[in-house]
């Protein structure tokens, strides 16, 4: 059985073409099996207002930002033509929110306006100073230390906000370790991993195994299974139509060897 592809882009997220449409992107589903697709487009914040957390913790700006808002008229007209289009795919509205922690009444605001079926938790910057940086920007300085307090702020974020079901790429670092992301060394953050996975696991929501970030080993996820995790989430994180449901096969490898099989039907998670 193929999972869902529960983290797809188009055209509407900031860092995506817009040649990259959600019909390109359906064709591409329906060819590898997929019974469904979640267009989680990118919900980042540039401007912040007072009742964020941002802005008690005194965070005035985000680097060299190129993140713009979710066009959500256009965004909506396009789903309902796919949705028409292909009635044999199961298509959901979704966001995928970058530290919603730190904006959780600009994110409440978004979805108040548009709500969705799917949202996604993400940690993609942490804060230097009064601004927000790019966590690969930081990874330079000193990794080690970087990576540890990035899973040591995915915690925060788990415990401090419930807006989001599936918690995203929590190997995000990864993809931009110096010298490249063979020398990263897993098993040297068990015990954070462990913490993030406790915390998540505690509130009953589910870990995404990414396959845009290098894989996920069947131990990390099982580190998860260990710590009480009870779903999983699979996502291509695809920014052209020819990732959507990428490396599926291996992942449900992965997923399968740490205990975790198919959900209640085929639109499911999958459980432990």
């Amino acid at each position: 059985m193929r999972p869902p592809d529960n983290h797809v882009h188009t055209g509407w997220s900031w860092d995506t073409p817009a040649s990259v449409t959600m019909a390109r992107a359906c064709e591409r589903a329906v060819a590898q099996g997929l019974p469904a697709i979640a267009f989680t487009e990118h919900l980042d914040f540039t401007v912040w207002g007072p009742d964020d957390r941002a802005t008690t913790l005194g965070l005035v700006d985000r680097h060299a930002s190129r993140h713009e808002p979710i066009d959500s008229e256009g965004y909506w007209a396009e789903l309902t033509e796919v949705r028409e289009r292909f009635p044999e795919l199961r298509i959901w509205s979704g966001v995928e929110a970058g530290e919603p922690h730190l904006f959780a009444s600009s994110v409440a605001a978004h979805l108040r306006d548009a709500p969705v079926d799917r949202i996604l938790g993400s940690l993609h910057s942490l804060s230097d100073g009064d601004r927000l940086y790019g966590v690969g920007q930081l990874l330079y300085t000193d990794p080690d230390a970087t990576m540890r307090r990035y899973l040591g702020e995915i915690v925060d974020m788990v415990e401090s906000s419930d807006v989001f079901q599936v918690l995203a790429h929590v190997d995000f670092p990864r993809r931009y370790w110096p010298g490249g992301s063979h020398r990263f060394v897993e098993k040297d953050y068990e015990e954070e991993y462990r913490a993030v996975f406790r915390a998540l696991a505690g509130t009953g929501r589910a870990l995404e195994v990414n396959t845009s970030s290098p894989l996920a080993s069947a131990d990390q996820v099982r580190w998860f299974r260990e710590e009480g995790g009870e779903a999983v989430s699979f996502g291509s994180d695809a920014h052209q139509p020819g990732a959507v449901g990428q490396r599926f096969d291996l992942a449900v490898d992965v997923v399968e060897a740490a205990g975790f099989r198919p959900g209640r039907d085929r639109f499911d998670f999958w459980r432990r």
